[in-house]
């Protein structure tokens, strides 16, 4: 298995470069036409990149599945039948002609490859369904044209970026109208004194980073979820991730305004460029978590922040009690910390095993430090302050990166992860879902799931982030076996339980989706869910946008 995984790694980390050749971010001034690429040629490279992707950067899971329905996999679902008097398929075809008229044939198709790859996602195992046709914008106004086709025909349209949700936002359960937005990755401005940008919607996080390095800007972007995540599926679904400690989620300052194509058309922009502003509604901040179901966010000014240098350091603790108190006071004595990472004892085990790692490592509930400092004194400084807290919660085996070259191999152990969990059961595939709770209910939660994983005997290795009281679950299973997809997939249903009973949420940072809202009701009561439902009739009353998604289908 060490051997099978020894050549996957290398394979997975040459695919998540092969993925972005694919889908050309090279923010160059070559015509989008000449960056269309059919999306199942994107997939051959996204699929193995997925390995590597949410999950192994803590921002949820990733299922490299093959595009054949099975047990535990996606199934194409038929489209449902017409909603509330959703356009018939004459009046759907007669709309697609019309849009023929209005764009480029580049921009329209309906290949079924094409087809399939929209309403397909390689990292869920929620059932997929395909729109009636996509189309690839390429402007703010592209979009608006197409929303204002859709409004005049009552169809429904569902925003696509990079395609790397994990609760099915990008399926098309009724059919309708696909909206590309891949096409549209251009960084439009960089202020380096104002420390912002603004991006187009299909702007990757981590090639815009990439791209800053490039131009020798000290300055990045902190949001950072899974590779080849785009900034409008990052505002649509509140995004966050490991920096999440230092730097907070999409609902914090990041976003400062964004354009919006409205459900009927409509071009807004939210405010202006000032990093702040205390004139009116705050409307920046409607669009962020509202999953593409009150407009689509086509562009974005983004904050950035100073790129500082960072050290790594692992130590691990009895418990995991332990070692969430031990990070409260860590964050409490005012330690710069840009990352804060809980790996159980199963996990530890799999990374010592399987992550390629030189440095010895604790196999025990362990903590993974990033310092974040000005200088190499500073961070070493900031080691000893952990050192010292570590030991009093019965802290061992601290291992403290001596230099860049040992900080990186660290995070990497770190962001495979998700490979070294699955290497413990050979054959294996992952499932994975994400909860939040307060800090101090934190160990509580991991506890109880820990046993409940061990009393179905299900192989479930957990990782959080620990700083914030957001926690994954690993579970490992084999997808040919009968029963075992059921067996997981209710594991999950559990923790989500757990969580919320916990005064958490059954999402820290996926999103709801199709595969969260039966639990809004539970979290959030009738009474909010009737406000969210009143925003979105006054915004979208003919219920075109993303259908299916958020919201509970019996909240009026």
């Amino acid at each position: 298995m060490s051997r099978i995984l020894g050549r996957a790694l290398p394979c997975a980390r040459q695919a998540i470069p092969a993925h972005r050749q694919l889908v050309s971010r090279t923010y160059s001034s070559r015509p989008a036409s000449a960056r269309a690429l059919p999306r199942l040629a994107i997939f051959a490279g996204f699929t193995a990149a997925l390995a590597v992707s949410s999950f192994a950067l803590g921002s949820g899971p990733v299922r490299a599945e093959s595009l054949a329905p099975g047990p535990g996999k996606q199934d194409l679902l038929p489209k449902k039948e017409p909603k509330d008097g959703y356009a018939t398929k004459e009046e759907t075809l007669k709309a697609i002609e019309v849009l023929r008229g209005k764009l480029r044939e580049d921009q329209v198709t309906v290949d079924e490859d094409e087809l399939l790859g929209h309403g397909h996602s390689a990292n869920t195992y929620h059932s997929a369904a395909k729109p009636e046709v996509v189309i690839y914008a390429e402007s703010t106004e592209d979009v608006s044209t197409v929303v204002k086709v859709a409004n005049q025909y009552r169809i429904p349209v569902t925003p696509f970026s990079g395609g790397t949700s994990l609760e099915g936002h990008i399926t098309c359960p009724y059919g309708g109208i696909c909206i590309d937005l891949s096409r549209m990755d251009k960084i439009v401005e960089v202020h380096e004194a104002d420390s912002d940008a603004v991006v187009q919607a299909g702007v990757q996080w981590d090639a815009l980073n990439e791209e800053l390095l490039e131009r020798g800007m000290q300055l990045f972007f902190p949001l950072d979820p899974g590779p080849s995540a785009c900034i409008g599926g990052m505002m649509a679904t509140g995004c966050s991730g490991t920096n999440a400690v230092r730097y907070g989620t999409a609902k914090g300052e990041w976003f400062l305004n964004a354009t919006v194509v409205l459900p009927d058309g409509e071009i807004i922009k939210t405010r202006q460029r000032s990093r702040k502003s205390s004139a009116g509604y705050d409307l920046t901040k409607l669009f962020i978590g509202a999953e593409g179901t009150l407009g689509i966010v086509t562009e974005a000014t983004i904050r950035l922040t100073p790129l500082l240098p960072t050290r790594v350091a692992v130590c691990g603790f009895p418990g995991v009690e332990e070692a969430v108190q031990a990070v409260g006071e860590v964050i409490n004595r005012g330690v710069p910390i840009q990352c804060v990472e809980l790996c159980d004892t199963l996990m530890m085990t799999a990374i010592s095993k399987f992550g390629n790692v030189t440095m010895p490592l604790p196999e025990l509930d362990a903590i993974f430090f990033k310092f974040q400092g000005p200088t190499d004194e500073a961070m070493e400084a900031s080691a000893s302050i952990v050192a010292e807290i570590s030991k009093k919660y019965g802290g061992t085996g601290l291992v403290f990166a001596k230099d860049k070259a040992q900080s990186d191999e660290l995070w990497r152990a770190r962001k495979a992860a998700h490979w070294s969990a699955m290497a413990l059961v050979e054959g294996g595939t992952c499932y994975s879902t994400d909860v939040c709770v307060p800090v101090s209910k934190l160990p509580q939660l991991v506890r109880e799931t820990q046993e409940d994983l061990r009393k179905h005997g299900i192989v479930g290795p957990l990782l959080g982030h620990v700083g914030d009281g957001n926690f994954h679950a690993a579970l490992i299973f084999k997808n040919d076996v009968p029963g075992e997809f059921k067996k997981v997939d209710d594991a999950a249903h559990r923790m989500v339980e757990r969580a919320i009973a916990l005064e958490g949420t059954c999402t820290g940072e996926h999103g709801v989706g199709i595969g969260k809202r039966m639990y809004l009701r539970s979290e959030l009561g009738d009474g909010t869910l009737r406000v969210m439902k009143t925003l979105k009739n006054a915004l979208d009353p003919k219920g075109i946008m993303n259908p299916g998604k958020l919201y509970p289908d019996d909240i009026d």
